[in-house]
């Protein structure tokens, strides 16, 4: 079985972390099929939606560090290790114009919860657990710096990568971690359904609502709006538009096209 697995139904392609021996910590040979995903994704008319989960009882442990030269890495080793091989599915994901959801089955820390964090929504089952986790090992993090303050907040960030402590589900719902939190035995459903139900939706009209929802988070007021009005009247031309508006008034399910 391959450490990592992909597969596309119904719309949904399903990301599947697959060492459940080693709670999913990722190799850099997962890490570059993981980025090709991605990148592929992005063109695949196949697919309107992607789910991230792990195998076994826990999401992912962080990376292995095992794909490190051999001996003592020097600090050039230790930063391309990252720049190499971790960013680059950072980076194909930023790219990706189309919905990512982490479905969270079990634990996610340091790398593990970062990769979960960078994910446009995240589930998680009632048994998952969080933590950053990097400070208990001396270490500082990755991504988890960029993406958990725009989570939840400057302090709340700074109290989770400084102690790194473990939240549960609840708790990570609460404080705007994740979207929802399932029963462990309905997760994989519940998360499928609602990718399933984001991936029939119009695809051009998805991807252009999480292109303003990012830029406009690194926009000015007026360059939002701007790009908003540039969108609408792209959008109002589509096909898919139309469909959409036919379907509303004659009370039926649409049939987009992505055209």
């Amino acid at each position: 079985m391959p450490d990592l697995e992909y597969r596309v139904e119904d719309g949904v392609g399903t990301i599947l972390l697959n060492r459940p021996e080693k709670k999913n910590a990722f190799t850099p040979e997962m890490l570059h099929r993981w980025a090709e995903i991605y990148r592929g994704a992005r063109t695949d008319d196949s697919v309107g939606a992607i789910v991230l989960t792990g195998a076994g009882n826990a999401f992912c442990s962080g990376g292995d560090l095992g794909g490190l030269a051999p001996g003592e890495p020097t600090p050039y080793e230790r930063k391309t290790f990252l720049t190499d091989h971790v960013h680059r599915v950072i980076y194909a994901l930023q790219e990706l114009d189309k919905p990512v959801i982490a479905a969270v089955n079990g634990a996610a820390v340091g790398a593990g919860m970062d990769m979960a964090l960078m994910c446009d929504m995240r589930f998680a089952a009632r048994s998952a657990r969080f933590s950053e986790g990097y400070v208990r090992v001396g270490l500082l993090g990755d991504g988890g710096a960029y993406f958990l303050p725009r989570l939840v907040g400057t302090a709340k960030a700074l109290e989770l990568l400084l102690t790194g402590g473990f939240v549960d589900a609840e708790e990570a719902h609460r404080i705007g971690i994740v979207n929802r939190v399932c029963k462990d035995d309905e997760l994989a459903e519940e998360t499928r359904l609602f990718a399933e139900r984001l991936a029939a939706g119009p695809p051009l009209v998805t991807r252009m609502i999480k292109r303003t929802i990012y830029q406009s988070a690194r926009s000015d007021l007026r360059t939002s709006l701007d790009l908003v009005s540039s969108h609408m009247a792209v959008a109002q031309s589509t096909e898919d538009s139309k469909e959409a508006l036919n379907a509303f008034v004659q009370k039926r399910e649409p049939q987009f096209r992505g055209r």
